[in-house]
């Protein structure tokens, strides 16, 4: 094995090592996130309905930092798929199959998405996990919202201005920039334009 080859190998484990690592934590901040949900209603019932104001707040960060988990997902997946490619042309072989099994099992790369979620023929359980984990978040908003309303009316104009202000701008900062960087592969493309002069030596 050339040096080119064996380095563009141990790149390989990198990625699915980062891969592994990203499902992972993904996984921990849905956790984290639907318990820390689920303690403030229980608070917010038992003890002191002000606790149902902290619910949207957490489920924005939940939203916010699973999208960041699946970025780099996608990162990886990206150098992983140029690495194996270049791998088979390099030893005249098509062993290494990973890529297009995620492409075609999990979920597309390059396609317009909703952070990993593609619609169309491209549809996938992997996607409809991402779509119902989404649906939750903002129905959890939504009610923490709800619930939480007359009391934030009682604390005042001031708060109720301040609370919802910043809320709001947060979350269409939030949709806003989902949109550019997934939907509109923005990220995906600065992926693609990084990778494009990657070569093997054989």
């Amino acid at each position: 094995m050339n040096d080119s080859l064996r380095i563009a190998s141990q790149q390989l484990g990198r990625m699915r090592g980062m891969n592994r690592f990203y499902h992972e934590r993904f996984f921990a901040d849905v956790r984290f996130t639907t318990a820390a949900t689920i303690a403030l209603i229980v608070a917010g019932a038992w003890a002191d309905p002000i606790a149902f104001l902290l619910v949207p707040p957490v489920a924005l960060i939940g939203a916010v930092q699973t999208a960041f988990d699946a970025s780099y997902l996608i990162f990886a997946r990206h150098y992983s798929t140029v690495l194996e490619q270049k791998i088979n042309e390099a030893s005249s072989s098509n062993v290494l199959v990973a890529h297009e099994m995620e492409n075609s099992y999990l979920f597309p790369l390059n396609d317009r998405k909703i952070v990993t979620a593609s619609f169309g023929p491209a549809f996938s359980w992997f996607g409809f996990v991402t779509l119902f984990y989404t649906a939750l978040g903002v129905i959890a908003f939504g009610f923490g919202l709800a619930l939480g309303w007359n009391t934030l009316i009682d604390a005042g104009s001031g708060w109720t201005v301040a609370y919802l202000g910043a809320l709001g701008t947060l979350t269409v900062a939030g949709l806003i920039t989902g949109l550019w960087w997934f939907v509109g592969g923005t990220g995906e493309r600065r992926l693609a334009a990084a990778l494009e002069n990657v070569t093997l030596t054989r």
